[in-house]
């Protein structure tokens, strides 16, 4: 595996996917759940035991205090990266250097907490996928 540490970015590219992690995380899942049904309808959501995240167009996407954007890599458009940070190596490099240990592509790459999350089963954001997920964490509506 390739070493390599994340920098600043100085050209962010436009948001296509919200991300929140620890506290934020019951947050988004908040302002997710009162969204209208016709943009809900054009997002799509993911989640790892660390992060939620939901992609769609800029306009739609959600914004709740603490939450961090991502967007796909110029460089390297399968891996989708924070839109404030990127790795201080060649992203192409590291793109494939990361096919090699998990073979669903895209990925989003996240820099805190440290994560890996495969982007390429996105689920559709409706009232049952949000009441499926309330199910596995238990703690977004408690």
């Amino acid at each position: 595996m390739i070493k390599w540490n994340w920098q600043r970015t100085s050209a962010p590219a436009a948001p296509a996917a919200a991300v929140a992690a620890g506290a934020v995380v019951k947050r988004l899942f908040a302002r997710l759940s009162r969204l209208p049904d016709e943009q809900q309808a054009r997002l799509r959501l993911a989640a790892t035991a660390e992060l939620l995240l939901v992609t769609g167009a800029e306009a739609d996407l959600p914004w709740v205090d603490g939450i961090a954007y991502a967007a796909p890599s110029a460089a390297a458009p399968q891996l989708w990266l924070p839109l404030q940070w990127q790795p201080d190596v060649p992203l192409d490099l590291l793109a494939a250097a990361l096919r090699e240990r998990h073979r669903h592509q895209p990925l989003l790459l996240w820099h805190a907490p440290a994560a890996v999350m495969p982007l390429n089963q996105l689920y559709p954001l409706d009232a049952l996928t949000l009441a499926r997920l309330a199910e596995l964490r238990r703690e977004l509506v408690a």
